[in-house]
């Protein structure tokens, strides 16, 4: 079986260079080309044709994630593998969103690092412990609170009306326009003015534009 072609791309010279030894510990692993800044990764990435590559976010130049992208735009078969000291939500996501397979932190053990190039080659996605915490935290994180409902004392039936009389239509208007008797749209402009505690048809209106109604007219 050929070993897995690996080109790394990290403007550290000590942790590039350390990197670079470790990998060739590995008999199924091939260093093929070594970059430090975004655009030597691009243009190593159409020489060298790697099966993986290792690489940093902040670099020189274009930095990883847009050589990640450019690399995967001219070659979607090659599998980038993340490997930063970044684990912030927006660097991650920006990782993954432009295409890269894994993410690792610079301070993932050495087998960690040799199953994700193994893992990507394969085709599979690789993340961190870290990396998958984070986005478990993300994802299982409470929603915000829903704004709260204008007029939560009226029904379905009578929010529509007020929506069509903040719009300025006519009692008949509303009847034609929510197929509705002109008799049950009195009874609901009425409930409407009781719920409300309100005079008289213009202070409907007023409150009801006040709390967003009307506005698709």
């Amino acid at each position: 079986m050929s070993p897995v072609r690996v080109l790394i791309a990290d403007d550290h010279p000590v942790f590039r260079d350390g990197l670079c030894t470790l990998l060739e510990l590995f008999e199924e692993m091939l260093v093929v080309g070594i970059a430090a800044t975004g655009e030597e990764a691009v243009l190593m990435a159409a020489q060298a044709r790697p099966e993986v590559v290792l690489m940093d976010l902040r670099m020189p130049g274009c930095g990883g994630v847009e050589a990640t992208r450019r690399i995967l735009r001219s070659d979607p078969g090659v599998a980038v593998v993340v490997l930063t000291m970044l684990d912030d939500d927006d660097s991650v996501f920006a990782a993954l969103r432009a295409g890269a397979r894994g993410y690792l932190h610079k301070e993932a053990e050495a087998e960690d690092v040799r199953r994700a190039i193994q893992a990507a080659a394969k085709g599979d996605a690789v993340l961190g412990a870290r990396v998958a915490h984070r986005l478990v935290d993300y994802f299982t994180a409470a929603a915000p609170p829903a704004p709260p409902v204008a007029f939560p004392e009226l029904t379905p039936g009578e929010r529509a009306v007020l929506d069509l009389i903040a719009g300025g239509l006519s009692n008949t208007e509303i009847a034609g326009r929510l197929s509705l008797s002109p008799k049950t749209v009195r009874n609901r402009s009425s409930a409407i003015l009781a719920k409300l505690r309100l005079r008289d048809r213009a202070e409907v209106i007023a409150r009801a534009r006040d709390a967003g109604f009307g506005r698709s007219f």
